[in-house]
């Protein structure tokens, strides 16, 4: 399998202004003595885009689906960081769950880099309970 020539990283480290991380800081502490509820945060523009548990677990599935198949076709992580461009840490986040939004960039990158396709399609939703 070919590797992908791009040696741009898709994720890089967080670098914050001392102004932002105390802006972020003030935020934090602002946010433990309020405690807003969730429709609260998404009101009043805290908070953009969010996921239901159910759409959060699906995304955890895929992951899981991909990382099986890295570990079945005996290729370590830096091996995939290699093939895709990505930090080795960011592909640990995805296999496990702790980045919970990732690009379809991403999910794309990583499963091209296994010799699969990332194929979209639309489903009824559920009905709210």
């Amino acid at each position: 399998m070919a590797t992908i020539k791009n040696p741009q990283r898709l994720h890089r480290p967080r670098t914050q202004t001392p102004e932002q991380e105390a802006a972020e800081q003030a935020l934090h502490q602002r946010l433990l003595q309020e405690k807003p509820g969730l429709q609260e945060l998404i009101d009043r523009g805290d908070i953009g885009q969010v996921f239901t548990m159910g759409e959060y677990w699906e995304l955890c599935k895929t992951f899981a689906r991909l990382k099986a198949l890295r570990e079945q076709l005996g290729l370590s992580i830096s091996v995939l960081a290699e093939r895709t461009g990505m930090d080795r840490a960011m592909i640990s986040r995805l296999e496990n769950g702790q980045l919970d939004n990732p690009t379809i960039t991403t999910v794309t990158r990583y499963a091209k880099a296994l010799g699969k396709k990332v194929v979209v399609s639309l489903v009824d939703a559920a009905e709210p309970a």
